[in-house]
């Protein structure tokens, strides 16, 4: 079984959404056999990943960066979000963190990278934020070895 992971921004420009949606399916859409996807299945990129490989068919592994993580949502839609694509997994693995902090964000990602044959980034190519954030997890599985396939339109910057 081929097994894929995500990192991604958690806010996706309006003018790069329908190419990200239409690369991932492509992507999804593709693979022959059996998949496993793995996300964190937070909002934005995590979940439309999720989202559209469940459409494919996939398998979904749901990855927990921590307890009290459902807190760390911003708004009703996205935890619902969450909660919708967390009951639809096939599987959940969960860090060992009781809180949501930069440390269990890495913690996640780097299990998703350690964990999958090929990384997708929805990603602008710019630094992280913050610890943990998506560039450092496409630098952890670059380091790796775990191809990675950016999916972005180039000239469009992130809020």
């Amino acid at each position: 079984m081929k097994r894929i992971g995500v990192t991604g921004h958690r806010r996706i420009p309006p003018d790069v959404i329908t190419h990200v949606q239409d690369a991932l399916r492509a992507l999804l859409g593709g693979q022959p056999g059996p998949l496993e996807v793995l996300s964190s299945l937070a909002a934005g990129a995590d979940q439309l990943f999720a989202v559209i490989a469940l459409e494919c068919g996939a398998e979904l592994t749901a990855v927990i960066p921590s307890g009290d993580y459902e807190l760390g949502f911003c708004d009703a839609g996205e935890l619902a979000g969450f909660r919708r694509l967390r009951g639809r997994a096939a599987q959940e693995v969960r860090m060992d963190f009781p809180h949501s902090t930069d440390e269990a964000y890495y913690a996640a990602g780097a299990y998703i990278a350690d964990n999958c044959d090929r990384l997708v980034a929805v990603w602008d190519g710019l630094p992280a934020r913050g610890p943990g954030g998506t560039g450092d997890i496409v630098s952890y599985a670059r380091e790796a070895g775990k191809p990675v396939t950016v999916i972005w339109r180039e000239g469009v910057k992130r809020d």
